[in-house]
């Protein structure tokens, strides 16, 4: 058995998977905002839980400047958290080799192994209260970029450059309509927010020239209401030679992150897992 942490800003969702990276059991709690009382409650969770022993496991958490060689959070997006050693204290609390990561690789790393006979490159894209994003090349993670999100890609936005999560985000959406993605049924908002999401696209459409794009997140979890005018706006950036990538909604996007928790535990420590 496996064991999946997902830390979100608000919300901790963790999960016990099987061999075959099927959720067994789940639960979720309040993300406390000091790490110490996170820990506690973490620890609460797992002696509560219905296995105890794990051959390994993976978290993903909001981090934007990770120190992977330690497994420290220098900082996070929504968390007050500093510089935390997430790895060295995950591993004590599930007594099992754990790999840490950041949330958005995570659900990458997942999303891609559902598409890894049809597609080498894999964009995901995770368009919640933040924007995050992550790139997986032949079933990898590229580690390289990604850890920042939305708030490291500067865009041209009412004739002042400003981070892209800063107006095509959930939170930006919601500030702006006053509503949140689930609730917005007009197309011409709709045509509006992708034109948003459009600028960012085009942006790492061109760094990392993907196959496809899978869009995730809450807003993601909507993409059937915005798919033809995304797909529309992002015409209108053609650029010769650069192919031009499809274009899908994550398939798992409420459980996205647990998964690719499983998955890179098993790229990580299969040896280790196998022998225990």
């Amino acid at each position: 058995m496996y064991v999946g942490v997902d830390i979100g800003g608000t919300k901790t969702l963790v999960a016990i998977l099987d061999e075959h990276g099927r959720i067994t059991h789940s639960l979720k709690f309040a993300t406390p905002k000091n790490y110490d009382h996170f820990l506690l409650e973490l620890r609460h969770i797992a002696h509560h839980l219905p296995i105890k022993e794990f051959r390994a496991g993976g978290v993903g958490m909001p981090v934007t400047v990770f120190d992977r060689k330690h497994g420290r959070g220098v900082s996070f997006g929504n968390l007050p958290w500093r510089n935390v050693p997430v790895h060295r204290d995950l591993e004590r609390i599930f007594d099992c080799p754990i790999v840490v990561e950041n949330d958005a690789k995570m659900a990458a790393l997942s999303e891609a192994m559902l598409l890894k006979d049809q597609y080498r490159v894999v964009l995901y894209v995770t368009v919640s209260t933040g924007i995050g994003y992550g790139l997986v090349i032949d079933g990898q993670i590229d580690t390289s970029i990604g850890d920042g999100g939305g708030k490291t890609i500067l865009l041209e936005h009412k004739r002042q450059f400003v981070p892209w999560e800063s107006f095509a985000s959930g939170h930006a959406i919601v500030e702006r309509y006053g509503k949140m993605a689930k609730d917005i049924t007009a197309e011409s908002t709709w045509e509006a927010i992708s034109r948003d999401l459009a600028k960012g696209l085009i942006e790492l459409i061109a760094v990392t020239e993907p196959d496809v794009i899978v869009i995730g997140g809450s807003v993601g979890s909507y993409f059937d209401r915005y798919q033809k005018p995304l797909k529309k706006a992002l015409s209108r950036y053609h650029i010769p030679l650069l192919k031009r990538p499809d274009l899908i909604a994550a398939q798992r996007p409420e459980h996205a992150v647990v998964y690719g928790c499983y998955d890179l535990a098993k790229q990580t420590y299969g040896h280790h897992a196998a022998a225990k």
